[in-house]
């Protein structure tokens, strides 16, 4: 994935979601995802990445279960977790790294 590395080292902090089509928790995230995006609007980007079509991005963040969500500030990961997480908590994370 050529632009990976271009869309994280933005300025706009980005949460990065590690799926896979299989993964049943997986299909749960969109719905999560959608209502994080219309909180934040165009102050947070959501990046999706399918682990079996990138293995190679996975595999440097050491992706070893999905759901993975990340949150990537000026390209460094500063959060990870595995699993699904409702919508109210990863807004209040990405709140305590918008600032």
């Amino acid at each position: 994935m050529a632009n990976f590395k271009d869309v994280v080292e933005g300025e706009t902090p980005v949460l990065v979601d590690f799926y896979a089509t299989w993964c049943g928790p997986c299909q749960m995230m969109p719905p999560i995802l959608d209502e994080v995006k219309s909180h934040f609007k165009d102050k947070v980007r959501i990046l999706k990445i399918d682990v079996d079509k990138n293995p190679k991005v996975a595999a440097a963040f050491q992706v070893r279960g999905v759901p993975s969500l990340f949150i990537f500030k000026n390209g460094k990961p500063v959060w990870q977790e595995s699993g699904v997480i409702p919508a109210r908590n990863l807004i209040q994370i990405l709140n305590q790294h918008l600032n």
